[in-house]
């Protein structure tokens, strides 16, 4: 029997980073046995739904890189790259829907109640097995008893979910349901819906929630809930989609770095864990600035442009290898591309502020003609590179009788504005003479 898996986001604001964790380890599962994964977008709430939403979703997939293997053909823009299809929608699949329910009412199995349809739950315990959970045995609660029947059609004639839910998974062939934990509680009436129908359900796999570093479930208000925030701050799609797929799943060597072939080949549901994830934003940041520094230079390149663009900065005003040099010093040393405006701004920009307790700190008339006699060995230096700037500071500072840190501060401010950034000497190197000793100009002239 081949795979097929599914993921069924609700368009109702932005793709969670539950959601976006559920739709990778569908996947990743797919991929690894060699089958197929389905996007379905549960449209059928249309007074929460919008196409901006959708577009969310659809964005946020393509930018992790979870290409969808089938749906409508489609020549709209929202449509994916690989082969021009698009997710199916639940919007589009009504007619499917009615017979569906007409079906159920011809056999006694739904009934009319006050302009809606209900469907006849079991009144017998029901037994899941799940591949993750466990065997879970669900009891009627004492409220369920007295009426466990539950409603598939409101009144206003929309389907609710467990009924679209059940009837797409049903008519699309879906074999396995890898979902987060919080659905299990709806799984008794999808088992006992897919029995009505005479068909055996699919196998359920309940995936562990993935809670606030605290231990409290993560809401769409908390700190990197929503994906866009990746995608806003600089994150690489490779390093999120490996420190996801962490957060409940473990591989045998407790390997952290692992690629994506690495992946596919090594996920399986056997190693899904059972306990809940915390949230773990530092380790991200940490996981996401070693993918950033063993990138290949030409897309770390692209990508600090494109960074600095988005912050308002023309890097095209300058010459291309002044532009490489420049973020050769910055390679290794951020943890997300939002950083890098900060970091390494004051290669494109004049420096015009400094940061303010350094300044009064460093900027003092007792260092003033310190850093003059600085800026005349600099300026003397028959090559402006790294070693001689380096040597060149450490002399002068010897000759002076103070250490070397008192000239390093004054100068670092001087030409970056800030207290800390790339290597000194390199920084300066690629700044240049003229540059560098402008810069020190004018911090002598504000001294």
């Amino acid at each position: 029997m081949s795979v097929r898996v599914r993921f069924a986001p609700s368009p109702t604001g932005f793709l969670h980073i539950g959601g976006a964790r559920t739709a990778l380890f569908n996947w990743l599962y797919a991929r690894h046995t060699g089958g197929q994964f389905i996007l379905r977008i549960e449209d059928t709430d249309t007074a929460r739904n919008t196409q901006a939403a959708v577009d969310v979703i659809l964005n946020g997939l393509r930018w992790l890189g979870l290409d969808w293997d089938e749906g409508p053909l489609t020549s709209d823009a929202t449509g994916p790259s690989h082969g021009g299809r698009g997710p199916y929608f639940q919007s589009q699949r009504k007619d499917i829907y009615q017979r569906r329910v007409e079906a159920l009412l011809s056999r006694g199995l739904a009934y009319e109640h006050d302009g809606a349809v209900k469907f006849k739950m079991t009144r017998e315990p029901v037994l899941i097995d799940d591949l993750i959970v466990g065997h879970v045995r669900r009891e009627l609660t004492d409220r369920e008893a007295l009426d466990p029947d539950f409603v598939i059609v409101r009144s206003d004639g929309q389907p609710v979910f467990h009924f679209v839910n059940v009837v797409d998974d049903l008519e699309m062939g879906i074999t396995h349901v890898i979902r987060g934990e919080d659905h299990l509680s709806n799984t008794a009436k999808h088992i006992t819906l897919f029995r009505a129908f005479d068909v055996s359900p699919p196998k359920y796999a309940h995936i562990p929630l993935i809670l606030n570093a605290d231990g409290s479930k993560m809401s769409k208000r908390d700190q990197g809930a929503s994906l866009a925030t990746y995608m806003d701050e600089g994150y690489l799609p490779e390093a999120v989609v490996n420190y996801l797929v962490l957060l409940g799943w473990s591989p045998k060597d407790n390997r952290e770095i692992l690629s994506i072939p690495e992946l596919i080949e090594r996920f399986d549901l056997p190693q899904v864990l059972r306990h809940n994830a915390r949230f773990d934003m530092a380790k991200l940041q940490w996981m996401n600035g070693e993918y950033m520094r063993t990138l290949p230079d030409d897309r770390f390149y692209e990508l600090c442009v494109h960074t600095f663009a988005r912050a308002g900065v023309d890097t095209n005003r300058f010459p291309l290898p002044y532009v490489k040099a420049a973020l050769d010093t910055c390679k290794g040393k951020l943890k997300t591309f939002s950083e890098l405006p900060g970091y390494a701004g004051f290669y494109f920009n004049e420096v015009t502020q400094f940061d303010a307790a350094a300044a009064q700190k460093d900027f003092t008339p007792e260092n003033k003609p310190r850093l003059q006699r600085l800026r005349e060995a600099y300026a003397a230096l028959p090559e402006f590179k790294a070693a001689p700037l380096e040597a060149c500071l450490k002399s002068v500072a010897a000759e002076l009788g103070v250490k070397a840190g008192v000239l390093v501060h004054p100068v670092r401010l001087a030409c970056t504005g800030k207290t800390a950034g790339p290597s000194l000497y390199h920084l300066l190197e690629v700044l240049g003479r003229e540059k560098s000793l402008a810069r020190l100009d004018a911090a002598l002239a504000r001294m």
